[in-house]
């Protein structure tokens, strides 16, 4: 059996739970905590040698802030919030190298230049109709606001448990000082 894995950053513990809360308005099996993806599946192969790659890159990265922001979409059917900051981007980049996917891989999952950072709030797969995501982005605006900024000083990477259909935090790995 295949292990998938993803890596994530955390919104603060208290806005987590609001997302969460507002996400069961809509659905009541959510795979996977509130967070802002790092780094996709690409190349995060079973045998977690990638791991090693990913603590050197964090050893030697500081702690930096991030914003989310308005509710904006990826086509019409995936909700997301925005995410800002610039050292967000320079992380992703530096541990996509560092791990180094095909070239397929990182179109597929939409990194490097295709990246952008987002907390997904919904979207149609999770079984949701075009009307309540236009729901849901009007109820973001109200319940969600204001939106935080925050300082990141860890990454999370999630593993799927597959009998849960559920991915789990697997490892947080802290930024250097």
């Amino acid at each position: 059996m295949n292990k998938e894995y993803f890596i994530g950053i955390v919104p603060p513990k208290e806005y987590l739970k609001r997302i969460e809360l507002f996400q069961t308005k809509w659905m009541n099996h959510l795979g996977v905590e509130p967070h802002i993806t790092l780094k996709a599946q690409g190349g995060l192969t079973p045998d977690k040698k990638w791991i090693d790659a990913v603590e050197k890159v964090c050893n030697h990265f500081k702690p930096f802030q991030m914003s989310l922001g308005k509710p904006m979409y990826f086509e019409d059917n995936i909700l997301y919030l925005s995410g800002s900051s610039s050292e967000l981007l320079q992380l992703h980049q530096k541990i996509v190298q560092e791990i180094s996917p095909t070239n397929d891989l990182i179109k597929k999952y939409f990194e490097l230049d295709d990246f952008v950072p987002h907390l997904t709030l919904g979207k149609e797969q999770h079984g949701l109709s075009k009307e309540q995501l236009k729901e849901m982005e009007q109820l973001a605006v109200k319940e969600l606001t204001p939106y935080p900024s925050f300082e990141v000083d860890f990454i999370r990477i999630y593993e799927l448990n597959i009998e849960k259909n559920r991915y789990e935090t697997y490892l947080d790995i802290f930024l250097g000082k």
